[in-house]
């Protein structure tokens, strides 16, 4: 029946309001640092069986095709796409990019708590006590924490996260610490969290840490940062699919509500 038609119709232009919500998200983070894009799954929904597939006809034979009317579809999930951003040379000593797999550990205050967040944003700064943190809107520190000497005149990041520094009146580069990164089984089962940031959950497993370099993190290349690997061509046609199919289940719509109009009109006679 055409209220079927209805249904249908208006759940696909509430999973597509959904999409266009994160393709939308995608564009605005474009120039954020370590930013990963989202892409949203559908699944169909319950059928309407009104004829099951080979059920024998008359002469007992199975008829090869039922009769199923589909009732429309939702959003499944929304998935991470940890595919590499391109590369953004600064120059900067506290820019850090990882180059292969691997997050920075930063900690961090949620839902009052403090907690171990990942990153794959590498632009890092000094607070006023000289320790290393994250340049988003709270300053996550760095874990574990790395403090730069006040007289420092030069810091340098090996490509295995050993951290030196030259200290004002001297010629050699001392170690004041290590970088260490973290990488998890599924790390599409991350929680994002907003400032860049994600948490562990029960789907991406327990993070497993370690010095970059080994146990199959990547390494640091100071003065350069990840930026987001969101592709704007692909975004746009996203975008532009999104809102045509859109358009098009609110055909479906009208077109249900008029085939209701007709039968609601009819008279015997």
């Amino acid at each position: 029946m055409a209220i079927t038609a209805l249904h249908a119709a208006a759940s696909g232009m509430r999973a597509l309001d959904e999409k266009l919500n994160v393709v939308a998200n995608n564009l605005a983070n474009i120039n954020t640092h370590g930013f990963k894009r989202s892409r949203v799954n559908f699944e169909d929904l319950l059928y309407q069986v009104k004829r099951e597939p080979g059920v024998p006809n008359a002469n007992d034979e199975p008829i090869p095709h039922g009769i199923l009317i589909g009732t429309g579809v939702k959003v499944s999930g929304t998935q991470l796409n940890f595919e590499h951003g391109t590369v953004d040379p600064t120059g900067r000593p506290l820019d850090w990019q990882i180059e292969g797999e691997g997050f920075f550990q930063v900690t961090t205050i949620q839902d009052g708590a403090e907690v171990t967040a990942y990153t794959r944003a590498g632009n890092f700064a000094q607070n006023a006590v000289g320790n290393i943190v994250l340049g988003n809107s709270d300053g996550s520190v760095l874990e574990p924490p790395i403090s730069i000497p006040a007289d420092a005149i030069e810091i340098t990041v090996g490509r295995n996260g050993e951290v030196r520094v030259r200290q004002e009146g001297s010629n050699t580069l001392n170690a004041v610490g290590q970088i260490e990164l973290a990488r998890f089984v599924n790390p599409e089962g991350l929680k994002q969290i907003g400032r860049n940031l994600y948490l562990e959950t029960d789907a991406s497993g327990a993070p497993v840490s370690g010095t970059p370099q080994s146990d199959g993190l990547g390494a640091i290349a100071q003065g350069n940062l990840e930026m987001s690997n969101v592709d704007p061509v692909r975004e746009l046609i996203d975008l532009i699919t999104t809102q045509r199919a859109f358009e098009l289940n609110s055909q479906s719509i009208q077109s249900a509500d008029e085939s209701l109009q007709i039968v609601s009109n009819l008279r015997r006679f």
